[in-house]
């Protein structure tokens, strides 16, 4: 079954804001499974990662781990663990209405306890971690719309993403923090019972996208184990690498030049 038309990703916010950095995970379970020999039954995304015929209720755990019920019910996300405060000791990234409406990257190079992104050891940026602070003031005070529906938020992180593509990987995701980053990027659309519903197509290839640049950038900086790390950052999104698409890119790396 192709990857694409079995998987079913939707974040549930915990609480009535993407401000508080905690969401339930529904989607198709996923699985490594080794390559189709048969073309006619995979797509080059699904060779690598395929999914069980088991829908399953998937939460966010604090230890990066997920739980796993086989009742997709409505009661569910009342079930879901509190959210997670944020990691103790994280660098914080505070931006403001007048940065995002600048388009003003200049926080990330004013980052308390570190000079900036760029300069900052990979390994100390993944003990740490990084969070957000957003604090946006709404024309109307009364605007119901999440932080990820606001346009000019979501250009202020692709432009964040452009000049930081391997940012997801140092991300506090036990505090939600690769979730909401995800839903500033990727197409979705808000549910009143299920939060914030990806585009299921988007969110794969936004993933994928990501797993090339992390991995790449893991192995640059010399990071111990970069497959794991990079597997599960994609885990966290409801995604299972298969070892066969780190071993192609090794077969055939990019001349950094």
């Amino acid at each position: 079954m192709p990857l694409m038309a079995a998987t079913t990703t939707t974040f549930y916010p915990l609480l009535p804001s993407l401000k508080q950095t905690s969401f339930s995970l529904n989607s198709w379970v996923s699985s490594c499974k080794p390559i189709s020999s048969n073309p006619n039954h995979s797509l080059p995304i699904s060779q690598f990662c395929r999914t069980h015929d088991v829908k399953a209720s998937v939460a966010f755990n604090p230890s990066g781990n997920f739980d796993l019920s086989l009742h997709d019910d409505e009661e569910d996300a009342s079930k879901v663990a509190p959210p997670m405060p944020p990691t103790e000791g994280r660098f914080e990234i505070v931006v403001d209405t007048d940065n995002i409406r600048r388009l003003d990257l200049s926080p990330v190079r004013s980052i308390n306890g570190i000079k900036s992104l760029s300069e900052a050891e990979p390994k100390e940026l993944l003990e740490h971690t990084i969070g957000f602070t957003i604090n946006y003031t709404r024309e109307d005070p009364y605007d119901p719309r999440e932080l990820s529906e606001f346009p000019d938020i979501r250009l202020w992180f692709v432009r964040l993403d452009a000049y930081y593509p391997w940012l997801p990987v140092v991300l506090d995701w036990r505090a939600g923090e690769l979730a909401r980053y995800a839903a500033m990027l990727v197409p979705h659309q808000m549910n009143m019972r299920m939060g914030v519903v990806f585009n299921p197509e988007a969110l794969e290839l936004f993933v994928m996208k990501k797993v090339f640049i992390v991995y790449s950038w893991l192995k640059q900086q010399k990071v111990p184990k970069p497959k794991l790390k990079t597997s599960d950052m994609a885990r966290m999104l409801g995604f299972g690498m298969g070892d066969e698409l780190f071993d192609l890119i090794d077969a055939h790396p990019l001349d950094p030049s």
